[in-house]
């Protein structure tokens, strides 16, 4: 997820602290006898001079992969949430949001999506939904953190209970769901080009190129852009072009976010350098309140994004299972209507995003183990 949830998780009871492995993290010890005036805080840093508070029941888990931090806390007003180096991913109470708005319009705008492929989601949210679409007969999802993954299935279970519901269906309604990562068995193209970029593998490359594997949707649902961080050559051109274009078939559709109160560092680069690699490409918001950032997702395809709020309407009525809590067609069209100052960001802007020339958002993730 990329946008203005930054750096630093700190959270504070009365005077002990001990450090937990963030760059900017303590975790306070208890006292034995806790006062009614206790408090406990997750504090993210946003920049240099800003900083957001939100208040804590608990620390429920914290650790470290060999690619990052991971904690989930839990949260007085927004419910359990993950963080990840130290950057809010998701929150329980508003989780919603951000993952119907990645998912839904991608699919609802592809004419009859069958296959689609996930860059990252190891939370689970996102395959939970992009199995709500009846058209869907398979779903590949690839994060490059075992870690994540395992520890996602542990403590944020109901979204693995979904998945675990679908292949218990009976045969002929079932729908094929490949979870991989990168210590596990894997012949997608994708998931050959992330372990590429994150373990420096050649024979990767070779099998990427010999692939014929294609999708109708590829979403990206990635960490930050953030230097140091495993995942910013995801969000190049070279990537966009040459990885992610060629494994679309004929109407395919790419989506992926990107915080806006930081279009100025990643959204608007982002943007521009998809615009150099798809024909048509739409950017969206909608406001996400335990991010305290109104959030920006883009999709990108080749055939124009043309639908009317009332065909939409039908879409999900016809392939998405059950009912949508935030998204409906007219809401999607509507967000689509960005205000002044970011609609010219994002039609002024002309860095494109490589390898060499990469912009990352404030803060910093933990160097690859190669």
């Amino acid at each position: 997820m990329v946008g203005a949830v930054q750096e630093g998780i700190i959270v504070r009871e009365l005077n002990r602290f001990e450090a937990i492995g963030y760059d900017r993290a303590v975790v306070t010890k208890p006292p034995q006898q806790p006062c009614a005036e206790e408090s406990k805080w997750y504090e993210e840093e946003i920049d240099d001079d800003l900083k957001l508070c939100y208040r804590l029941n608990s620390v429920l888990h914290r650790g470290a992969s060999k690619y990052q931090e991971i904690a989930l806390i839990d949260t007085k007003h927004f419910g359990k949430a993950l963080i990840i180096d130290g950057k809010m991913q998701s929150a329980e109470v508003d989780e919603f949001i951000y993952h119907e708005s990645l998912v839904h319009p991608p699919l609802l705008f592809h004419p009859n999506p069958k296959t689609v492929f996930i860059m990252g989601g190891g939370e689970g949210s996102t395959a939970r939904e992009v199995l709500r679409h009846n058209t869907v007969q398979r779903v590949v999802m690839c994060d490059i953190d075992e870690e994540v993954v395992e520890f996602c299935r542990t403590y944020l279970s109901a979204n693995w209970a979904v998945l675990r519901q679908r292949q218990a269906l009976p045969r002929h309604q079932r729908r094929q769901v490949c979870i991989w990562s990168c210590q596990m068995p894997c012949h997608s193209p994708l998931s050959l080009l992330m372990l590429l970029l994150t373990r420096r593998n050649m024979k990767c490359r070779a099998e990427l190129e010999k692939s014929r594997d294609k999708f109708d949707v590829i979403v990206g649902d990635l960490a930050d852009p953030v230097e140091g961080g495993p995942c910013y050559q995801l969000y190049t051109k070279s990537f966009y072009e040459h990885v992610v274009k060629p494994k679309l078939t004929d109407r395919g559709i790419f989506a992926g976010p990107a915080g806006v109160l930081t279009h100025r560092e990643v959204f608007s680069s982002i943007y521009n350098t998809l615009r150099h690699v798809f024909k048509y490409v739409k950017a969206y918001t909608a406001h996400v309140p335990s991010f305290a950032d109104t959030w920006g997702w883009v999709m990108a395809s080749d055939h124009p994004f043309n639908l009317s709020a009332q065909q939409i309407n039908a879409r999900i009525k016809e392939r998405v299972d059950g009912e949508l809590v935030y998204l409906s067609g007219e809401s999607l069209i509507s967000s689509t209507t960005l205000n002044k100052s970011v609609y010219k960001s994002l039609q002024n802007e002309t860095h494109v995003y490589t390898e060499d020339d990469a912009r990352f958002i404030h803060g910093h993730g933990r160097a690859l183990c190669a």
